[in-house]
């Protein structure tokens, strides 16, 4: 049995899309209710250790909702075997550069 294949797939898609949409719309709604005034503000607010660990669960699990829903999508629609790889590695080399980019923004920044 696959860890990310059915249910348990369309449950872990499902709440990855709740905990992103909440977080967008939580700091969106912060950033324009009470933008900070400069960066070292900005840096003081983004720096707080619990909004730096929601920030790295935010992108952990922005990434897996990425790469679940793209699967689904290469699954049903790339039929044959050696293009249907292709993507996967090209997708997941993707997804964990992107990833590793964005943990070293963060850890440079000081906030995971």
């Amino acid at each position: 049995m696959r860890l990310l294949s059915g249910q348990r797939a369309w449950l872990l898609q499902r709440i990855t899309a709740v905990y992103v949409g909440v977080y967008v719309i939580l700091a969106l709604g912060f950033f324009v209710l009470a933008a900070p005034a400069d960066h070292a503000a900005w840096l003081g607010v983004v720096g707080h250790p619990l909004v730096g660990l929601l920030t790295a669960l935010f992108v952990l699990l922005l990434l897996l909702h990425a790469w679940i829903g793209l699967r689904d999508v290469v699954m049903d629609y790339v039929h044959a075997p050696g293009t249907r790889l292709l993507v996967f590695v090209l997708a997941a080399g993707g997804l964990l550069l992107t990833g590793l980019w964005a943990f070293f923004i963060l850890i440079r920044a000081g906030l995971a």
